[in-house]
């Protein structure tokens, strides 16, 4: 028998679409492997709900490979250790696997196995399945192979697969075994293809018409955003598959009436699948961005003492800061694992300026609340939204602005801060303002039934922009902002710097939203 090919599943949960599958099918025998990791689930973004979701792709993913031929094998363990007992019995010489661009844990994992075939002279090959490049140093015509991975013919679907026939234990029987910290374990998406088939066919079918002026809000955000966004961190569904579809999908709609409004949203979101990739670019391309201030000028930037930013941050993760739009967005996403994008970068923004919190803290937080967890998309939007990048305008969000565009009625409010749920419209978004006649009339006594504001939301921005300028005044950014424009800016346009060697007023000055 020919020797099998280990197909090296790790967040490309499908076998349509599958580069690295049609190679190896083409090849020879295959075994299917996936590896539950523990000491990946004991890092600090990690959670009960995003294995949830794993957990049902992996079973979906198995049902998939079952139904050609070849079951999954699934082992708990450190790859390098399942590769050597796979390849005592097997004798493989040749693993295939798509490129990760994950969190350090994952890059020291590779580099294990690397290291591992080295030593028993297996080869390695892995495919590209996103537009992001491995040793990118600059984004010159980064958007034009983008657009031509995209556009490629997909992998080929097979039918049946010639394999090594069924495991010792079938996947579902492994799984059981897995032991995930449950604090977050509750999750209101289920994983698997055909849940990511469906909620992509339920997008452009309706529920995309009013997404370009639906996406901002929590209350619309939910219905008329496509919800891929797990299935395509966890790959059930490739996003070149999504991409051609979506292009299909625009093509019927431009030979109907009345569909100007739904092309426009199916445009916008087409964008949105293209930044999916420009924001993994920058972790794959500057790891460290993960730990450290991706513009070094801003190391040190927040330094609040540890009993304030304790205190802080402890309200920041039970929703109880004392504004309600701000808190039924925490409570909502950490229910749930899911929140808008809008209302994710006001959060992050809000930790980061008017709380003055330090962006690594936020980051992990929301990292285990996010059912969709992404490495470089995250810790990106996390220090773009901090203001630590030295590239984009800086943010800071106002929380009764914010509410008022937002969540006029209180409608959101009062599903997720049910305490506030007699309290009129008028005064939904600054409780604290209310007469304490008022108060006493519909139940709700700041301080007593909810929490007094953790300070004034005008004052502390006020706090944040002088410290902001200070910081910005006494250091010269301009040198290291034109190196991260160079290596991570987009090509689309023109971007300048920030900051120059002075910078004014003008140009340090946050938008207020």
């Amino acid at each position: 028998m020919t020797a099998p090919i280990v197909v090296w599943f790790k967040r490309d949960l499908r076998v349509d679409d599958h580069e690295a599958l049609d190679a190896a099918v083409s090849e020879g025998p295959i075994i299917p492997l996936y590896v539950v990791e523990p000491d990946y689930w004991a890092n600090d973004y990690t959670s009960g709900r995003q294995w949830s979701f794993l957990k049902d792709s992996v079973l979906s993913l198995d049902a998939d490979l079952s139904s050609r031929g070849q079951p999954l094998w699934t082992a708990i363990g450190h790859v390098e250790e399942v590769l050597e007992r796979l390849h005592q019995r097997f004798q493989f010489r040749k693993i295939v696997s798509h490129q990760e661009t994950g969190p350090d844990w994952t890059f020291q994992r590779d580099l294990r196995v690397k290291r591992w075939c080295n030593d028993h002279g297996v080869i390695w090959d892995e495919y590209r399945q996103h537009g992001v490049i491995r040793g990118l140093r600059e984004r010159q015509s980064w958007a034009a192979q983008w657009a031509s991975l995209m556009d490629d013919a997909q992998a080929q679907s097979h039918h049946s697969f010639l394999g090594v026939g069924a495991p010792p234990k079938p996947a579902s029987e492994v799984l059981k075994g897995v032991s995930i910290a449950d604090e977050f374990l509750v999750s209101g998406q289920e994983g698997g293809r055909d849940r990511g088939l469906e909620l992509l066919g339920s997008f452009l079918d309706d529920r995309c018409e009013t997404y370009r002026g639906g996406m901002s809000s929590p209350l619309t955000g939910e219905t008329v955003c496509s919800r891929l966004s797990t299935h395509l961190s966890l790959g059930t569904i490739s996003l070149r598959e999504v991409w051609q579809q979506t292009l299909n999908r625009r093509a019927e709609l431009k030979e109907a009436t009345g569909r100007s409004r739904t092309l426009r949203s199916l445009k916008s979101f087409q964008s949105r699948l293209h930044w999916h990739c420009h924001f993994i670019q920058k972790l794959e391309s500057e790891p460290r961005l993960e730990f450290e201030e991706l513009h070094r000028g801003f190391i040190g930037l927040r330094d609040l003492p540890y009993e304030l930013e304790s205190e802080r941050f402890d309200r920041f993760q039970k929703g109880q800061l004392g504004w309600p739009f701000v808190d039924a967005c925490l409570r909502s996403l950490s229910a749930t694992g899911w929140l808008n994008f809008r209302m994710r970068a006001m959060l992050v923004s809000i930790a980061s300026y008017h709380l003055w919190i330090d962006w690594r803290k936020t980051g992990s937080q929301m990292a285990r609340w996010f059912t969709d967890f992404e490495a470089g998309i995250h810790w990106s939007q996390i220090q773009m939204q901090s203001g630590t990048t030295g590239i984009n305008a800086n943010r800071m969000y106002s929380p009764v602005k914010q509410s008022e565009d937002q969540d006029p009625d209180g409608i959101f409010i009062k599903r997720w801060v049910p305490e506030l749920i007699d309290v009129p419209t008028e005064w939904i978004h600054q409780p604290w303002r209310m007469p304490l006649s008022l108060q006493h009339k519909y139940g709700c006594q700041i301080g007593l039934h909810y929490p007094e504001p953790i300070g004034d939301p005008q004052q502390l921005a006020r706090e944040a922009r002088t410290k902001f300028k200070l910081w910005i005044d006494s250091h010269d950014l301009r040198p290291e902002a034109q190196r991260v424009l160079k290596a991570h800016g987009s090509r689309l346009k023109q971007v300048r710097p920030r900051y120059g060697k002075k910078a004014s007023s003008s140009q340090i000055a946050l938008d207020l939203e």
